[in-house]
């Protein structure tokens, strides 16, 4: 009897000594898991961290904004393989969208339409945007990807041959999509304010201005149809044989400069340049089923500018940015550009403590 009473003592205590430990054990990672939080919230702050001599923080939680875009392309293609010179222009019809977005300080998500679907016109369903930004202190970073759709016009050509078919009216046969990332740093973060201009998280209060280092990647790829002339010459239809499938990546470095002018209470313009020297890798389609890889390095050009007033709590203002990609080598070519034009206004809401 006295040997299973020890037993159970023994037994008790041990059970007691566990409990003891899984409490110490629980403990220690809840108090690992407020360092950690913690050390997050601490680089966040610096992430933030400004001049409020140059800048005066959001005062609120939550944005409300409308928003009507506008968006353009052009694509100019030469080639100089196919007997003369041959070279072609290509621009989408304009695509004019009304949105509503609600943002959260750094981040504004929202949904767009295209204004022939509201009004009950005829809209190219097929054309797609996509497009999500961060905009901090420190850096910044834009997802996109774009879908043009089948709907073109307004193209040239300054081909040598008298008969350059019919270039006047819309026409499709024409299919081109990319997608991509372009994230840059700013170096005198504490006293410009890239979101001032452009997401409205805060407010320039001095004029400043900041040099900017970046990296970006992105996939191209244009398509071309024997359908897309009216009518062709035996040398268009060679062209357009010659560059009916075009892919190529684009990763480029840039550094630029960028300012904020303050030149009054609550109004603000921006612009800003980054040139950028990109290495492109790309690859033609000519008809017979021939794979062409090339690698070169090009320039680029991403240029943005804007117009602001807010007053902390209303905003109105516009903003313009544009992406330019080269890619060039003597006997072919490539250079497309893409940009959108925004006016918007909206007010924040939600003050934090």
């Amino acid at each position: 009897m006295r040997e299973l009473l020890l037993v159970f003592i023994c037994s008790l205590l041990s059970c007691v000594s566990q409990a003891q430990v899984a409490q110490d054990s629980t403990m220690n990672i809840v108090k690992i898991g407020k360092g950690v939080g913690q050390l997050v919230a601490n680089e966040v702050k610096k992430f933030n961290s400004i001049d409020t001599l140059y800048i005066e923080p959001q005062r609120f939680n939550l944005a409300f904004m409308l928003e009507h875009s506008s968006w353009f392309e052009r694509y100019h293609i030469r080639n100089r393989q196919v007997g003369d010179k041959r070279t072609y222009s290509f621009s989408p019809n304009l695509n004019n969208k009304l949105g509503v977005y609600f943002g959260w300080r750094w981040l504004f998500a929202g949904i767009s339409f295209d204004i022939r679907d509201i009004f009950g016109g005829k809209s190219n369903s097929s054309r797609k945007e996509i497009e999500f930004s961060i905009y901090s202190s420190k850096f910044g970073v834009d997802l996109y990807y774009r879908k043009s759709g089948d709907e073109f016009n307004s193209s040239t050509s300054d081909a040598t041959s008298p008969e350059t078919g019919n270039w006047d009216e819309s026409y499709g046969g024409i299919h081109n999509n990319i997608h991509g990332l372009n994230a840059y740093w700013i170096f005198n973060y504490k006293r410009f304010s890239y979101p001032a201009a452009f997401s409205q998280s805060t407010c320039q209060r001095r004029s400043a201005g900041s040099f900017m280092a970046g990296f970006a990647y992105s996939r191209h790829r244009i398509g071309l149809e024997s359908t897309v002339l009216k009518s062709t010459t035996a040398e268009q239809e060679d062209f357009i044989h010659y560059v009916s499938d075009i892919k190529y990546r684009d990763y480029n470095l840039s550094f630029g400069y960028g300012y904020n002018w303050v030149f009054h209470k609550n109004w603000l313009v921006n612009a800003s340049l980054m040139p950028a020297v990109g290495l492109k890798m790309s690859k033609t389609d000519q008809g017979g089923g021939f794979k062409k890889w090339a690698d070169d390095i090009n320039f680029d050009l991403i240029s943005r500018a804007g117009i602001v007033y807010n007053d902390t709590k209303y905003f109105f203002g516009m903003s313009f940015v544009s992406h330019t990609y080269n890619y060039r080598k003597p006997e072919f070519s490539v250079t497309n550009s893409f940009g959108v034009f925004r006016v918007y206004a909206g007010f924040n809401f939600w003050r934090r403590k």
